[in-house]
């Protein structure tokens, strides 16, 4: 099973259908999220938490499987957290995340991804990453756009701060990188491939996924390409001759490579092996 630190795709599908349920699990995705939030009407919500229960007990699949719950303070969540906790999971995904929020969770017996899509959230994104019960973080930008008037350009600027921040954050917290916000449109393949470039470039490494066509360009662009592993061999051989050589430094391809481009080399390694264990 794909464990949640190398977790590319998170495929959201709603709580109460049991068919998408069942077929998301089969779906590529490194994690499947059952939703109890938004996706999930009112009075749909305890026949969900049911067979969402049901289809997770008679599931055998590889992919990690999270249930997102409503938020604190809401009037489901009480139920919802009692639900979850009968539940072998991957994770608890908590929307509107905040120190407060996560303090009220309490453990809920999985680990804890806690969505920033709010102000208040994005601000206290680094008190929300050192709970001890949160192991990622991950960007919720309509929320937040509607909180904050902002509106959605082509070439992401508008949440170019929000996903620093919580790459920051959650470094500095010393958890697992976040993911990124979902892509709304479920056909663009080509756009979807573009802001997964994008966020990767920014220091994220997943995405939400609200579509099982999604899976496979997310878990591809956030996987390293063969020719960054084939580079990042290099540079490791190169370094471990000149180490041997006395040498602190070594030039590649025209290239430094000294111990910062080294360490950034192993992390490639480290990713590619990941993500070759999660597909």
């Amino acid at each position: 099973m794909t464990e949640l630190a190398s977790a590319r795709s998170l495929l959201f599908v709603p709580g109460n259908d049991e068919h998408k349920l069942e077929k998301a699990l089969g779906a590529g995705a490194d994690a499947v999220v059952a939703d109890l939030e938004d996706a999930v009407p009112a009075p749909e919500k305890p026949a969900a938490r049911e067979i969402v229960a049901a289809v997770l007990a008679d599931a055998e699949t590889p992919s990690l499987v999270a249930v997102r719950i409503n938020g604190v303070g809401t009037p489901f969540w009480e139920d919802d957290v009692r639900a979850v906790a009968g539940l072998e999971l991957g994770a608890v995904m908590l929307p509107k995340s905040s120190p407060d929020s996560v303090a009220a969770l309490g453990d809920p017996g999985a680990p804890v991804i806690a969505i920033a899509e709010t102000a208040l959230g994005v601000k206290r994104a680094y008190e929300t990453a050192s709970s001890p019960h949160v192991a990622a973080l991950m960007l919720g930008a309509v929320d937040l756009g509607l909180e904050l008037g902002i509106e959605p350009r082509t070439d992401g600027q508008e949440v170019l701060f929000a996903r620093s921040q919580l790459v920051l954050d959650s470094a500095a917290a010393g958890i697992r990188a976040p993911f990124d916000q979902v892509y709304l449109a479920t056909r663009d393949e080509e756009g979807l491939e573009s802001e997964c470039r994008l966020a990767r470039s920014l220091g994220l490494r997943g995405k939400g996924c609200i579509h099982p066509a999604q899976v496979e360009v997310v878990n591809r662009v956030f996987s390293p390409r063969a020719d960054e592993v084939e580079r990042a061999r290099r540079v490791l051989e190169a370094y471990e001759q000149a180490a041997e050589e006395g040498r602190g430094a070594v030039r590649l391809d025209g290239e430094m490579v000294d111990l910062p481009v080294v360490e950034r080399a192993k992390q490639i390694l480290a990713e590619a092996e990941r993500s070759a264990h999660g597909n």
